[in-house]
């Protein structure tokens, strides 16, 4: 039975990479603060806990034991956490480092967290520009989170060993803590007769399914190497295609209500000037294959967040439900 050490693998991203290798017969053992927060489902299907904190290197280095098939790191933020990574991958067959598309830059520097928006070729591919190194400045911030993402991708890149690095983009999935589907699953639940979108809907910013950066995962653990590979779903839909599987799904109708950039009202997490899109040809040529598409794989996050999930950052969905405001405008465009 293959081996599978999960760092981080309570989390959403963690468990279901936990769930896909146990349907496939792996024995995975997953690291956290707190057994509590490991799934239910996952512990269920032979999932084991160990607590360990992700800066303690005899906790990490004692939940891997001998060694493992299998080194995920889905809370690598720093080149600090990619230092301690690395004797731990010297024990495995193959590990996987979990960053961001947040790492890359365009032809002006612009990135993902700019107050001016990047404009990106249209696919990304994983030779796009990043942004320099850093670590000096807190990772946990708008403008510190992609430089400490670069850092540590480049100690594990240049570490020589078999280390894949995936770069996401806006993942979803059951669990999520900033689920951005929420925007639109709280207007179903409350009625809402209309759904307003800022930038006419017609924003694009490619979605990565939990289960699909899984999937990527089960298929770098067998063929293993020092690489970069992008991680996103087999479609890139726009807000308003987004905002449309959302109604459909849960059983809800609603105008659409699209408006221009600068609106007021109608901003949402898929807000972008530019296409945002992943080039997915490396992984498809190593053989990927991903769970399904954006609709398919939201499915299960829109029913969870339906019956109960609500998000836990709701500091990131403040002023996005101005219903009073909503309502002004429709009274004033009647018809």
């Amino acid at each position: 039975m293959h081996r599978a050490l999960i760092i981080g693998g309570t989390g959403m991203i963690g468990a279901a990479t936990a769930r896909g290798l146990l349907a496939s017969g792996w024995d995975v053992t997953v690291t956290g603060r707190a057994a509590a927060h490991l799934p239910a489902d996952v512990a269920e299907a032979g999932g084991r806990f160990v607590a360990a904190d992700r800066a303690d290197p005899a906790a990490l280095a004692a939940a891997l034991g001998s060694g493992a098939d299998l080194l995920v790191d889905c809370i690598c933020y720093t080149a600090a956490d990619a230092r301690l990574l690395l004797p731990l991958a010297a024990h495995a067959t193959s590990t996987v480092m979990v960053s961001s598309k947040a790492v890359y830059v365009d032809e002006h520097g612009r990135h993902s967290n700019s107050d001016v928006p990047a404009c990106f070729p249209d696919p990304i591919p994983e030779t796009q520009p990043t942004l320099a190194p850093r670590e000096d400045v807190d990772f946990d911030s708008r403008e510190g989170y992609g430089p400490n993402k670069v850092a540590a991708e480049r100690v594990v890149l240049d570490s020589g060993l078999p280390i894949t690095v995936l770069r996401p983009s806006r993942v979803h999935g059951v669990g999520s803590t900033r689920p951005r589907e929420w925007v639109f699953v709280k207007r179903v639940l409350d009625r809402r007769p209309a759904v307003f979108l800022a930038g006419r809907g017609e924003g694009v910013v490619h979605p990565t399914a939990a289960v699909n950066i899984a999937a990527l995962i089960e298929l770098v653990a067998r063929r293993p190497g020092g690489r970069v590979l992008n991680s996103a779903d087999p479609d890139a839909p726009s807000a308003l295609a987004i905002a449309r599987t959302v109604a459909t799904h849960l059983g809800h109708t609603w105008a659409e209500i699209l408006l221009d950039h600068d609106a007021e009202l109608g901003h949402h997490p898929w807000e972008s000037r530019h296409p945002v899109v992943l080039d997915m040809t490396a992984a498809t040529e190593l053989g990927y294959v991903p769970a399904g598409t954006y609709a398919r794989t939201v499915a299960a996050e829109l029913d969870w967040l339906a019956t109960g999930g609500p998000p836990q950052d709701t500091e990131y969905f403040a002023g996005l439900f101005d219903y009073a405001a909503e309502d002004a405008y429709l009274a004033a465009h009647p018809g």
